[in-house]
């Protein structure tokens, strides 16, 4: 391997300009990042050379790997046209059609720039319709960085709370009390605690906020029975149910609902969605998002966004989106069967205790013995937390990019060699930490 000295001397320039040397947290690894050079397909090489599999891809955001080449010659063709602009652009209204195709729960729909703002937008969304204030939402489920969103992804032991009462547990320092006092922490998974607890602000609660299949709570399904229960809890105190759906829209053809009776009213989108650029869009019900419209009087919910719907990133994610259509979905969802079950081999001859999860085209390994069903269970003490580190280097020093949880998001490019690299890769690095076990 090389001595990544041009990698060390970047980060040297980085932290001159940069806080921590860097504009988002996720590149950091000690002693310091490693920087691409390019991508192609599933192999990113960075600066040095090094060349590695990528089952990162940006965090589930590319969907179809690196460049494309339908993607990459769409957008130069529009790069040559112009890429913003203060008026309307007609690629903009073709993706909103094509999305609103996909799923029949999508009424409208507005294109924003994140999945953070798309989540953002909901919730305000949400007040507007409701004229309510307070969010309910899991605990340690991440939805991006807006205060109300993000509080309580991050809770520990001596600060979670009782079972029965959640605390709201702020992220960031300074983050505003009354920030903290409108958002109502539910348990993932736990019907009846969940709604005894949601009872409890039946008047104030204008929307509750679910990921179906929770990145950061350990990449476990939501059950149907706890979707089904915020459904008829929703519908019968007034509140919405908006699913964020920016990871995983990518399990199922029309998302992660697909695989429920439930239809939300509000659903945040994001990542992949973009082709690879940035985007985020939220959709579902009609009447719900004519709060954002100004053509009957002032909008409840005034909504604007420079780069919004930009015609870049519209062209990059209708191409991609064409791109994955159901049977490219089906062969996705296939290969991430056979790393959940290849992975679950590997564990069982290293003879350690350790697990896999995820859903279609997602995975996470987890050094416990058994699947979390919740965010305290999921939860990573110290010692976890330098054995998960360790796996994570012997990944990397082996030419595999995993996201820092140690989960996984294939891509189209993927085939049974990448699987099988990463399978052998997770039993030799397996046995290499089973001391430490």
């Amino acid at each position: 391997m090389p001595d990544y000295a041009k990698s060390a001397a970047l980060y040297e320039r980085a932290k001159k300009v940069m806080p921590g040397g860097c504009s988002r947290n996720t590149i950091l690894r000690k002693p310091h990042p490693v920087y691409a050079r390019r991508g192609h397909g599933c192999i990113v090489t960075d600066i040095e050379g090094v060349d590695r599999i990528d089952f990162a891809n940006n965090v589930a955001s590319l969907i179809h790997g690196h460049a494309h080449p339908v993607i990459v010659e769409g957008v130069k063709r529009q790069l040559d046209d112009g890429s913003a602009f203060t008026v309307g652009t007609e690629i903009e209204v073709a993706y909103a059609e094509q999305m609103v195709a996909r799923n029949p729960g999508f009424e409208m729909l507005r294109f924003v720039n994140s999945g953070t703002e798309a989540v953002m937008s909901c919730l305000k969304a949400a007040r507007a319709f409701t004229s309510r204030p307070k969010i309910a939402k899991v605990e340690g489920s991440y939805h991006g960085l807006y205060d109300y969103a993000e509080v309580s992804q991050t809770a520990r032991p001596e600060n979670w709370g009782n079972d029965d009462a959640p605390r709201s547990v702020p992220v960031a320092h300074g983050t505003p009390q009354s920030a903290l006092d409108d958002v109502v922490i539910i348990p993932f998974n736990d019907p009846d605690r969940a709604i005894a607890i949601l009872d409890r602000h039946k008047d104030t609660v204008a929307g509750v906020l679910l990921d179906l299949l929770p990145h950061r709570i350990g990449m476990v399904p939501a059950s149907e029975a706890f979707v089904q229960a915020l459904r008829t809890w929703t519908q019968d105190n007034g509140a919405l149910l908006i699913f964020d759906e920016v990871i995983t829209f990518r399990t199922s053809f029309s998302g992660a609902q697909q695989a429920y009776t439930v239809t939300p009213d509000l659903t945040a989108m994001g990542k992949m969605i973009g082709g690879g650029f940035p985007v985020g869009a939220l959709a579902g019900r009609a009447d719900v998002l004519d709060v954002m419209n100004p053509l009957n009087g002032p909008a409840r919910f005034p909504h604007y966004g420079t780069f919004s719907a930009n015609p870049i990133t519209m062209t990059a994610g209708s191409i991609a989106m064409s791109l994955f259509d159901e049977a490219a979905v089906q062969r996705l969802n296939a290969l991430g069967d056979k790393t959940r079950a290849g992975l679950a081999e590997a564990i069982r001859v290293a003879d350690v205790p350790a697990c896999v999860t995820g859903k279609g085209s997602m995975f996470r390994i987890h050094l416990k013995a058994a699947a979390p069903r919740s965010y305290r269970d999921a939860y990573v003490q110290p010692d976890e937390q330098r054995r998960i580190a360790a796996l994570l280097d012997h990944f990397f020093d082996n030419c595999l990019i995993l996201v820092e949880t140690c989960s996984g998001f294939l891509s189209t490019p993927m085939s049974q060699p990448e699987i099988d690299h990463l399978c052998q890769t997770t039993l030799d690095g397996l046995r290499k930490i089973k001391p430490l076990m």
